[in-house]
């Protein structure tokens, strides 16, 4: 079958009525609410994700969340350059980036009810409304904007959970967080303050003039949160240094906070010490010991080792991503994630490279390329930039460099094929051409008629087979695979025949035959594209095979370039 293996409706499920009832307490998870202060981009989301790897390692189960005070109903409409990627779950959820790293830090497999937009809660709101649902009641944000917001915290804590995780998107004092501040102050009411941890993560900032750390900032921060009735537990305090024992004890002092409970977090080697270093500083013992759970020590060997060989690596691959997005990384994080997964796995630096697509044209374009061990077209919507993404797959192809295409990076790599393989310089896909002669790449049949692009979209997780012999089967050693995709056109199956006539591989398919899902070249050392987005299941210490294999094929390629020597007597080289 073609479908994928979760319900595809994009509208928010009914959502029962919020009740003033306190749940049993028996059967009540703990909760841990995180906010942030001062600036954005903190590390609220990494925060989050870091004490859900720690809780897990203690044997728990844990579920992230995250509430976002943004209007949009989810992020899939959304400018790249102002949101960063689409991060999609198996369930075909088109939610915020900070959900790849909670999945990525927990290995745990999020749905969609882990992402909360003001837009859709409002949306839910006014669809009630408009049914009747609230008897004529007058709609107000108090009750019904924030019992909805619990509602959505207490679909995802299922009986099976220990512990969930909500971040709130934004920082203290903006004014569209206020709703979400305000409902998570009322359930830390309603499911009984044991059950509930509030952490605040603020900045310290290092004044060089002065040559001094001032909490100052963190005390405001501090106070406006307090000012919505909410008083933190805990302080994770974010800096480009060591805390000092003295600023510690200033912002206990001032904020009312356990002096154990001030965590320092300074800036890490590397996002995947960041557990470690909390758990130095005592984060998951306070947890522990606040929320009374009881659990033996966390389980960091193996966690430990892949951040000491990925921190311990010498030599370097190099890795280009060619986009249309590069300006802004966070519009490619999962790949570029992946790839330092695939690296650190094969002990090596990952030397990554931000190719802007729209350079990619004229006689200059493989001078942008020619020094790359592997390269890399990720997913994308739209023509602009697309012909430069062709041409770093004409020299990937041309000069056996290895090569991982990513849902528009197999579209673009079957177009490319077909102008310089099968002959037709004209070839394209329907998305950028609909009057091609050689419509390589087209919406399926079932789609052409449908007036709401929307809905001809796949979504979610889906399956694919994989053929015998072929490099796709050697790197999952599986036969059958699931991945989630987020895409609209196909490979025509009217060029099928043609493309593997001449040496491309169609080497994974819908369960039916029907859709290609793999493609790869016979006469190439590592070609390998997928409709896919397979950088969504890369973790850190389970590296997703085809982000693997690259990098093992980039690290052969660099080893195989020929050394150049100077003879500094003769002034030649030899």
């Amino acid at each position: 079958m073609n479908g994928p293996l979760f319900s595809q409706d994009h509208t928010s499920e009914p959502l029962a009525e919020s009740s003033d009832t306190p749940p049993d307490e028996s059967s009540v998870p703990k909760y841990i609410f995180v906010t942030g202060g001062v600036v954005s981009s903190l590390g609220k989301g990494i925060t989050a994700s870091s004490l859900g790897r720690l809780l897990k390692a203690r044997g728990l189960k844990v579920v992230n969340q995250k509430l976002d005070p943004y209007i949009n109903v989810d992020p899939g409409t959304m400018n790249p350059f102002q949101h960063g990627e689409v991060f999609v779950t198996d369930d075909g959820g088109e939610t915020d980036l900070d959900l790849g790293h909670y999945e990525r830090f927990t290995g745990e497999n999020l749905r969609r009810t882990s992402n909360v937009t003001s837009g859709s809660v409002y949306l839910s709101v006014i669809q009630k409304e408009r049914r009747g649902d609230y008897l004529g009641d007058t709609v107000q944000v108090i009750p019904h904007i924030t019992n909805e917001i619990k509602e959505r915290i207490r679909r995802v804590a299922s009986p099976e959970v220990d512990v969930v995780i909500t971040e709130v998107g934004g920082t203290v004092g903006d004014i569209e967080s206020l709703p979400f501040l305000e409902a998570i102050r009322q359930y830390g009411n309603e499911v009984g303050r044991d059950n509930v941890l509030f952490v605040h993560v603020t900045l310290v900032p290092y004044i060089a003039t002065s040559e001094e750390l001032k909490t100052k900032p963190t005390q405001h921060s501090v106070a406006e949160l307090r000012s919505k009735g909410i008083h933190p537990d805990m302080i994770i305090v974010r800096s480009d240094r060591d805390i000092d024992e003295s600023s510690r004890r200033k912002i206990s002092l001032f904020c009312d906070v356990e002096e154990r409970a001030v965590i320092a977090a300074p800036d890490a080697r590397d996002i995947y010490e960041v557990p470690l270093v909390l758990h130095e500083g005592g984060l998951d013992d306070v947890v522990c010991d606040r929320l009374g759970l009881v659990t033996g020590p966390p389980n960091l060997e193996a966690w430990q080792a892949m951040v000491d060989k990925a921190l311990a690596a010498t030599e370097e691959v190099t890795v280009g991503i060619v986009g249309k997005y590069v300006e802004l990384p966070d519009a490619y994080l999962s790949v570029a994630e992946a790839l330092r997964h695939g690296a650190a796995a094969h002990g090596v630096k990952l030397d990554l490279r931000w190719i802007p697509s729209d350079e990619l044209t004229g006689l200059l374009a493989d001078s942008y390329l020619e020094d790359l061990d592997g390269v890399v077209v990720p997913g994308g919507f739209g023509y602009r930039g697309v012909e430069g993404k062709i041409q770093a797959i004409r020299f990937a192809r041309e000069n056996q460099v290895p090569y991982l295409g990513l849902c528009l990076g197999l579209q673009c790599a079957v177009i490319e094929f077909a102008r310089g393989v099968l002959g037709h310089p004209e070839a394209n896909s329907t998305e950028f051409d609909p009057s091609t002669p050689h419509p390589v790449i087209d919406l399926m049949s079932s789609q052409e008629d449908v007036e709401d692009m929307g809905g001809t979209m796949r979504l979610g997780l889906y399956a694919a087979k994989l053929a015998e012999g072929s490099i796709v089967r050697s790197l999952y050693d599986e036969e059958l695979v699931y991945e989630r995709h987020r895409h609209r056109w196909e490979v025509n199956n009217s060029y099928r025949q043609d493309l593997e006539s001449a040496g491309m591989r169609l080497s994974g398919l819908s369960p039916d035959d029907n859709l290609v899902e793999y493609v790869e070249l016979v006469d190439h050392p590592y070609f390998v594209a997928t409709q896919a987005h397979p950088e969504f299941r890369s973790r850190p210490d389970n590296p997703h095979p085809l982000f693997a294999g690259l990098i093992g094929a980039a690290e052969r390629k660099r080893r195989s370039r020929p050394v150049i020597v100077i003879d500094e007597t003769e002034g030649a080289n030899r």
